[in-house]
């Protein structure tokens, strides 16, 4: 439980610190962090991942709270969870909170972190925090899954 917790916080302050940072210094610009690879851009991104539904912020608002409530509830909930699920579960929360937080606060999102070795939408460290703990609970699953296959295999057949 204080895993979660801390980790929740920890996603949170660091989300908010580093969009605080990039308002102060690039809200008129963009620096290159390493060239070719990725550069720091000041984003207002007004609709949801990656600017969709713009025009309906209510949706997004109302879809992110509800999903952040039930990942909650499901984290303090569960007393069986090991620790790799937690960790990703917090992980996903906390920047669902982070980008919630900021959401209610000004309407948008600050996104920074623009790959430019890809075409791809800027983003943001809440971003990358709920992509990383979905990947780790995705590899989790998987992990999951086999070692059960595996168990369900060795396991004495009742005739």
């Amino acid at each position: 439980m204080l895993l979660s917790i801390l980790i929740i916080l920890a996603v949170i302050a660091v989300d908010i610190a580093t969009k605080y940072a990039v308002a102060l210094n690039l809200a008129d610009g963009s620096v290159t962090v390493i060239p070719g690879v990725v550069d720091f851009t000041y984003v207002e991104n007004r609709g949801a991942a990656f600017g969709m539904l713009a025009d309906h912020r209510w949706v997004f608002l109302v879809f992110s709270t509800v999903a952040v409530c039930a990942i909650l509830a499901y984290l303090f909930a569960s007393k069986t969870l090991t620790a790799l699920p937690r960790a990703a579960l917090s992980a996903v929360a906390g920047g669902g909170i982070a980008n919630l937080i900021e959401r209610f606060s000004h309407g948008y999102v600050t996104d920074f972190i623009n790959p430019t070795f890809v075409d791809f939408a800027v983003f943001n460290a809440a971003d990358s925090f709920i992509t990383v703990g979905c990947a780790a609970l995705i590899v989790w699953l998987i992990i999951d899954a086999v070692g059960e296959a595996k168990q369900k295999k060795n396991a004495p057949r009742e005739e």
